[in-house]
């Protein structure tokens, strides 16, 4: 397997995002592109990664090749990327995983590669009756704004409208997110929907606005909710988060 990007943004900030959700993860080169799908440790979240193989200059694979490595060490290498670096990924036949940097200068690195079980993640088949496409920024400043008071966020949807709130010992917030030109809710039922989210996993996700401008949210009463970024012809980056139920 050998891929080269001519542009190590996206993968390089994908993997920063990636790594705080997952250390050890399994790659997956198909004929479409890199793939990966991974559990959280305690799995509360899952990350869907796809960088398709139009964003590579080089995408040599012999049929379905997959590649298990640690990404905290693959996070380190990637942040002495620079953005005029040719980055090339390359297996090798001593299980390690090669990383080239060639600009006016040619810097290489290996990384061993893992034995993780054979145990393949599969992304569950949700429904979700309301989606909302909006501003990566919005969407950021809301959780920022609700982590001040607690540890977990309460997303009500409805026609039209969006609200994001959390409520601590002392201390409440409430964002209300109205339909516009940066934000289209589309729900199909004139129901209103209603679950809690962790906070932690929240603030990791929303890390996802420096690949694109744009997010879309899906979720449903008491149900997990899936935040998704993508760029056409490039990259999607997902995650599904599981609710929070409360005891009481």
């Amino acid at each position: 397997m050998k891929l080269v990007l001519a542009e190590p943004k996206y993968f390089k900030d994908s993997i920063g995002i990636i790594s705080d959700l997952v250390s050890e993860a399994k790659f997956k080169a198909t004929k479409d592109g890199l793939e990966l799908v991974a559990m959280d440790p305690a799995n509360v979240a899952m990350v869907i990664f796809k960088l398709l193989s139009s964003s590579f200059t080089e995408y040599t694979t012999t049929g379905t090749e997959e590649v298990s490595i640690n990404l905290n060490n693959l996070k380190q290498i990637l942040r002495r990327a620079k953005s005029d670096d040719m980055l090339s990924l390359e297996t090798t036949e001593d299980n390690k995983l090669k990383i080239q940097l060639k600009s006016n200068t040619t810097r290489s690195f290996s990384i061993p590669t893992l034995d993780l079980d054979d145990k393949e993640q599969r992304v569950p088949d949700l429904s979700f009756p309301i989606v909302i496409h909006t501003n990566s920024s919005i969407l950021q400043e809301a959780i920022e704004d609700v982590s001040v008071v607690a540890e977990s966020v309460t997303f009500l949807g409805e026609k039209n409208q969006l609200s994001v709130k959390a409520e601590g010992d002392l201390s409440k917030a409430f964002i209300e997110i109205r339909a516009d030109d940066n934000t289209i809710v589309k729900s199909s039922s004139d129901e209103k929907f209603k679950a809690k989210y962790s906070l932690e996993y929240l603030r990791k996700m929303i890390s996802g606005g420096k690949l694109t401008d744009n997010v879309s949210i899906h979720f449903n009463t008491d149900y997990p909710m899936k935040i998704e970024y993508k760029v056409t012809d490039r990259l999607l980056l997902s995650f599904i988060l599981a609710p929070r139920v409360d005891n009481d």
